[in-house]
């Protein structure tokens, strides 16, 4: 492909206002201006209905996007005949884009690779405390204040030879075995698209999800939320866990069955590690509360704090390829979008 010298396309900025400064710092904001052209007054689109908006619209070439962006669907390409691509600095683009861009040829970017990465750390060490037993060890010596005399309470514990159990081998799920690898585990893995070969490639043994739950000291789901995922760890699924296990959920609480879930933490079989619930948010009397055998997050693990600009950057150095002609790094395909977060 013939590259152009740069082309500073006319960009906007859609998203909530209020969550701009926490995206785009003074250096990222000049990084912007150099690679694209914006007014200086230009205001941040959180609506692309009314006539302020669609002027800005009118002649934009690249919409920059994060959380809060309205819809980009038929109405708004209209409003906008110049637009050709779309850079979401976040992850899922499935509430952003419609089929009309795909229908327009607009290409889109997402930072989901950038927001994969403190997911995966985070599931990393929530399966290493599981499997040291952290919570019980808190509680006893909270409540023991134990001396020289532990050991023989925590026999079962260790990461030593623990089997880890994903479900989906998605962007996430495969920097979990990544991260994983240098540890003595044994890594299952339930996924419909995931082959044998490549299975043996990633170094993990390819299961059903049944026999992955119950041959599992932690189960991790990372799969997305699909109309045949909802509920796949359900009661019976949930009953085939080891005692002791603990389930940790970082995808969308829609892929667990709560009141399921609830009923066997409830009798202190198993542990969990949940960032994400259904619904989100909890009612304020849910048990997961208050179980001493639950680690309830209220979805942080994913980007947080300064972890956001890992995202920014990201998106700015698409916009920075797309400016000098050249493909994006991380584009979000349609013909992928049905199986993915």
């Amino acid at each position: 492909m013939t590259v152009s010298r740069l082309h500073r396309p006319r960009a906007a900025l859609a998203m909530d206002p209020g969550l701009l400064p926490r995206i785009l710092g003074p250096d990222q904001l000049r990084q912007l201006h150099e690679v694209a052209e914006l007014a200086p007054d230009q205001p941040v689109l959180d609506d692309f209905s009314n006539g302020g908006a669609k002027a800005v619209l009118a002649g934009t070439e690249v919409l920059f996007t994060f959380w809060g962006c309205p819809r980009v669907d038929a109405e708004t390409l209209a409003a906008a005949p110049r637009l050709r691509a779309v850079v979401h600095a976040a992850g899922s683009v499935k509430q952003l884009v419609s089929d009309a861009c795909w229908q327009r040829g607009v290409v889109v970017s997402s930072a989901a690779w950038a927001n994969a990465l403190p997911v995966a750390e985070y599931t990393v060490a929530s399966v290493l405390m599981a499997n040291k037993g952290v919570l019980r060890a808190r509680d006893d010596f909270r409540r023991l204040r134990l001396g020289d005399d532990w050991h023989h309470r925590y026999h079962a514990v260790g990461n030593y030879r623990r089997t880890v159990g994903l479900v989906g081998a998605s962007r996430i799920g495969r920097r979990v075995i990544e991260l994983l690898r240098p540890y003595d585990l044994e890594l299952l893995v339930s996924d419909p698209y995931l082959g044998e070969e490549e299975a043996r490639t990633l170094g993990v043994r390819r299961v059903g999800p049944d026999e992955l739950c119950a041959a599992s000291d932690v189960v991790s789901i990372h799969a997305p939320a699909l109309p045949e995922t909802r509920r796949l760890i359900d009661r019976a699924r949930l009953a085939l866990m080891r005692d002791g296990a603990t389930l940790i959920n970082t995808a969308r609480g829609s892929l667990v069955d709560t009141e399921a879930l609830i009923a066997e933490l409830a009798t202190g079989r198993l542990n969990a590690v949940i960032d994400v619930t259904d619904p989100e948010v909890l009612p304020v009397d849910s048990p997961l509360y208050e179980l001493p055998n639950v680690v309830l997050t209220p979805h942080i693990a994913g980007s947080v704090g300064g972890e956001l600009h890992r995202m920014a950057d990201s998106a700015l150095a698409e916009l920075a390829r797309f400016a000098r002609g050249l493909p994006f790094a991380h584009p979000v395909l349609r013909e992928e979008l049905d199986r993915t977060a």
